[in-house]
C-alpha cells in the first residue's frame, strides 16, 4: 500500500506468481473498495489497484476492461530474458504503442 502525493489517492500493489487470471480482478475490487469506505480521507481520490504479475494475458486484460475500474496490469520477470528476446519484445511494444495512439485518433 502506498500514496501517491501528487495523485492524492491511495495505491494498493499486489505481487502475484504465474498468469493472470479473472479471479485477481475481483479481489482487487474487493481492496479498493473496502480502502475506498474506510481508509479514504476527505481531500483524496479513489484508490487505484496495480496488479504485477510474471506472466499475463494482454487480450483477458484488455477484455476485462480493467482501467475502467481503476485497475492496471502490469508483467514483471523473474528471470533476465535473452538479448534477443529483449530486443523481440521492445519492437512489439512499439508496434502495440503505435496501433493505440491510431486507434484513438480514429475516436
Amino acid at each position: 500500500m502506498f500514496f501517491h502525493r501528487k495523485l492524492k489517492r491511495l495505491i494498493a500493489i499486489e505481487l502475484k506468481l504465474g498468469k493472470f487470471q479473472a479471479s485477481d480482478k475481483g479481489q482487487m475490487e474487493l481492496h479498493l473498495q473496502w480502502l475506498d469506505r474506510y481508509e479514504r480521507q476527505e481531500g483524496e481520490e479513489k484508490p487505484i489497484g496495480l496488479i504485477l504479475r510474471a506472466e499475463s494475458s494482454r487480450e483477458q486484460v484488455e477484455l476485462l476492461e480493467l482501467q475502467k475500474d481503476g485497475i492496471m496490469v502490469a508483467e514483471y520477470w523473474t528471470e533476465l530474458p535473452s538479448k534477443k528476446e529483449l530486443e523481440k519484445r521492445l519492437h512489439q511494444a512499439l508496434i502495440d504503442a503505435r496501433e493505440q495512439l491510431e486507434r484513438k485518433r480514429l475516436l
